[in-house]
């Protein structure tokens, strides 16, 4: 009866949720408001996982155990909507549009050992961009 109970945990710990993360290539700002879309499929509760918002290989923010971190320059436009972490959107609202906000955005989602990252380019109208690889290193 003992080793089966061991069994049992082993088989359970091993049990994780693979996720991918979606987004859309392009993002036009419109007015003071944009949303970087960012999602976890299939739908998976972001809410116990590590969330970073890079902008080119910046980190502009930071979500680990429910605290919140933001670069300067940052503060106070960006965020989560917490709300809905619960079903997977990781996207990030950015407040107060500056035309330094555009370029190329990455979504990092961390969870356990899986690590995954979708680029979005955030742009406005008569502006280029363009996604190119870019290698992180792990912090």
């Amino acid at each position: 009866m003992f080793s089966l109970f061991i069994a049992v945990k082993m088989a359970e710990s091993r049990v994780h949720t693979q996720f991918k993360l979606t987004s859309e290539d392009y993002v036009e700002a419109v007015g003071e408001e944009v949303t970087l879309p960012c999602h976890l499929s299939p739908d998976t509760s972001a809410v116990a996982t590590t969330i970073r918002w890079f902008k080119e290989t910046e980190c502009i923010y930071l979500y680990k155990n429910g605290q919140v971190t933001e670069r300067s320059g940052y503060e106070g436009r960006v965020s989560l909507i917490t709300q809905e972490l619960e079903r997977g959107n990781v996207s990030l609202r950015l407040r107060a549009y500056r035309e330094s906000d555009r370029g190329v955005y990455i979504c990092q989602v961390i969870h356990g050992e899986q690590k995954e990252e979708a680029a979005v380019c955030l742009w406005d109208r008569g502006g280029k961009c363009s996604i190119t690889p870019v290698m992180f290193l792990t912090i």
